[in-house]
């Protein structure tokens, strides 16, 4: 339906998908991105070419199960129809979790205080198919109490510049908070799980090839500080695959932060 003369109103909505299929999420053109087909689903069913505006990008492969959206829609539609209309649209790879109405300043990306992401191995030799460009696939055996020890070096306060692939851009700062990293196991999966008030490039990536390093006996904790006290990309290993990374969760108040914190990450 044409809506191009109604009313706007500001909604959030609340993405997941498996990035398989997709360039990452900013659009490029017509290329298969996340945002592409969002915002061709958008103005299939309304008529309108709104931009669909994310939390942050996520990287070619890399998937997400709380990536969240901005975007101006027809003012007075139902939320659960926005979310059915768009997921009887879009691929069965992005759905469409949730939808709300927000204030007219609620900006996904600028209103953000912190995300989270989840980082997920396989390790052991076989790897399923249903697996496949889902997981990092580490066939050496890893030391996991090394590697959980390992993760308190990245929490507090740190300049990350060391973890940060840099883009074309230059970052205001490299410095960055990380409230809570842990992992969690159960073989052959192993859970990286870190939340932080923001994220570098490639930073989370980054983070888990050092870490992986410590579990295959290559690098200390001692090692991994030599590295943050270095802030030069140079001194850390290379970047582990993004088909392991999803986009966890996007916190807008520091009460739902610490929440999730509580409660180790779980639900």
């Amino acid at each position: 339906m044409s809506t191009e003369n109604s009313i706007l109103s500001h909604y959030r909505m609340t993405v997941s998908y498996d990035g398989r299929a997709y360039l990452g999420w900013q659009r490029h053109g017509i290329k298969p991105t996340v945002q592409y087909a969002l915002e061709q689903a958008v103005e299939q069913l309304y008529g309108i070419r709104a931009a669909v505006r994310g939390s942050g990008r996520t990287d070619r492969g890399a998937h997400a199960n709380g990536q969240v959206a901005s975007v101006e829609l027809p003012a007075g539609l139902e939320l659960d129809d926005i979310k059915d209309d768009l997921n009887n649209v879009l691929a069965k790879d992005v759905r469409v979790i949730e939808v709300s109405g927000v204030p007219g300043e609620f900006h996904a990306c600028d209103s953000a205080i912190g995300k989270r992401y989840r980082y997920v191995i396989w390790n052991d030799n076989n790897l399923p198919a249903d697996r496949h460009g889902r997981v990092w696939h580490v066939k050496t055996s890893l030391n996991i109490k090394a590697m959980i020890d390992a993760c308190s070096v990245f929490e507090g306060e740190h300049d990350f510049a060391s973890f940060a692939t840099r883009p074309n851009f230059k970052q205001k700062t490299t410095s960055r908070t990380v409230s809570m990293a842990t992992i969690n196991h159960e073989l052959p999966v192993i859970i990286f799980d870190i939340c932080a008030d923001g994220f570098l490039y490639k930073m989370v990536r980054n983070i888990v090839r050092a870490i992986v390093k410590v579990g295959e006996g290559r690098y200390t904790q001692d090692d991994l500080h030599s590295i943050l006290e270095a802030k030069d990309r140079k001194a850390a290993p290379g970047t582990a695959p993004a088909s392991g990374l999803y986009l966890e969760r996007v916190y807008y108040s520091k009460e739902e932060m610490s929440e999730d914190i509580k409660r180790g990450f779980s639900g």
